[in-house]
């Protein structure tokens, strides 16, 4: 049987499989069994097993559990709430500002965390009530903390460029850098819709009604305390890394130590609160592992079976420029994201992807850019729209996941400007990672 037949039953299988209802992980570990079975008899099992073997060998992975653990601790911590209300303080009475400094908070919360869900639920529960409590827009306070939510995926330190990195082979301290100024860039994108529209119609941006918000800027500083531990934790992680004092799996060991040292010292760490924050990164660390486990096997067996041969010969051979294929390639990103959770499309894309950039010239650091942009479009898209649930997990009962996907698709439209931006402009990205060069 060719490996064409082949590559279209796996897909078929997929879609069957989900249809009915089966987890992911499930589902493309079934069809990497029934594929090596099929193909190879029982000795197959053993090529499933060794493929499975050989990712957890990766030293970065280990970086994952660390972080997810930091963003809990964090999340119990009040820290998130001290820093919203001293960002909220010092905006003044700046229309919409509550709305450009809840999009701060994310960019700060992003570089201390690294994933998206728990940083949307924070700002679900700290921000969203405030901007209705003020009488904002509805559609814009949502929009605003769904996408600025978001940007978790491309600041570092973001878990899928960590991702990322170990499966592509390329270094994650340069895909780190280079996140900063794509990330700094739809930050941005935000800052600026959400001031021209609350300058278009000031009704969607009341003023602050804080006490504290009235002082003058001089004496509003005072309230930069909040502003503090955060900088630290950010400056304890992110800058060993680039330093080179720490791998990035030893800094996010040294992050996770960094929150529990900080919801020490504000006496918020209780022993239930540590058991929480433990089984919250055992539940999720446990999620992504058997996402990993069923598209590395199923990735495996298919390469063995000559089909990822197949693929890159498919694309590199297309009678088209080189850019029209990254484009083809973002398209599949984009596609397999309305089925598919992340971290399957990474270990199922970027194996195939990655040399074939290469192969037409590019920087697989900045397609990793790329890459993590279409993720952050991904995480906001119905019907899937990942980071749409999370805010909807704590949301007012009056606010519907439609009236959500509603909210989010002008921000969709200003991240496939950003996305557009970095693709005709490589050097948003790879300034950074080029200048320790």
């Amino acid at each position: 049987m060719g490996i064409e037949i082949i590559t279209l039953l796996i897909i078929l299988a997929l879609f069957s499989l989900m249809a009915m209802g089966v987890p992911l992980g499930a589902s493309t570990l079934l069809v990497s069994v029934a594929s090596a079975l099929f193909y190879f008899g029982p000795p197959g099992l053993i090529l499933v097993g060794s493929n499975v073997a050989h990712v957890f060998t990766k030293y970065t992975l280990v970086a994952v559990p660390f972080f997810v653990f930091m963003a809990n601790i964090l999340e119990k911590s009040g820290v998130a709430r001290d820093l919203f209300n001293s960002m909220a303080i010092l905006g003044g009475q700046m229309r919409g500002g509550v709305a450009v400094q809840t999009i701060f908070v994310s960019v700060i919360l992003a570089a201390m965390s690294g994933i998206v869900g728990g940083e949307i639920v924070l700002l679900g529960l700290i921000a969203l009530p405030q901007m209705f409590r003020l009488g904002y827009d509805r559609k814009l306070s949502i929009g605003s903390i769904v996408a600025s939510g978001s940007l978790a995926t491309l600041i570092p330190p973001s878990v899928v460029l960590i991702v990322y990195g170990a499966e592509a082979g390329v270094s994650v301290r340069d895909l780190f850098s280079a996140g900063v100024g794509p990330g700094m860039l739809l930050a941005g994108l935000y800052i600026t819709y959400v001031m021209i529209r609350c300058r278009m119609n000031p009704e969607m941006g009341p003023v602050y009604d804080a006490p504290e918000a009235k002082l003058p800027f001089f004496e509003r500083m005072q309230y930069l305390k909040g502003l503090i531990l955060p900088f630290l934790l950010i400056f304890g992680v992110l800058g060993s890394i680039y330093t080179g004092v720490a791998t990035v799996t030893e800094s996010a060991a040294l992050g996770a130590v960094g929150a529990v040292l900080i919801a020490v010292i504000r006496k918020e760490l209780s022993i239930q609160g540590l058991r929480d924050a433990l089984w919250s990164t055992t539940i999720t660390t446990g999620s992504i592992v058997w996402l990993i486990v069923g598209a590395v096997s199923l990735v495996g067996i298919y390469n063995i079976m000559g089909g990822t041969n197949f693929l890159k010969s498919l694309l590199t051979g297309m009678d088209v420029a080189p850019i029209v294929v990254i484009l083809i390639m973002m398209a599949i990103i984009m596609l397999l994201g309305t089925f598919m959770d992340w971290i399957a499309i990474v270990f199922i894309t970027v194996p195939v992807f990655a040399p074939v950039v290469v192969d037409l010239g590019y920087d697989p650091v900045w397609f990793g850019i790329l890459f993590a942009m279409n993720i952050q479009i991904y995480m906001l898209s119905p019907p899937f729209g990942p980071a749409c649930f999370y805010l909807k997990s704590v949301a007012p009962k009056d606010v519907t996941l439609q009236e959500i996907f509603v909210a989010v698709l002008p921000f969709i439209g200003l991240q496939l400007i950003g996305l557009t931006l970095v693709l005709i402009f490589p050097e948003i990205a790879m300034w950074l990672p080029n200048l320790g060069k």
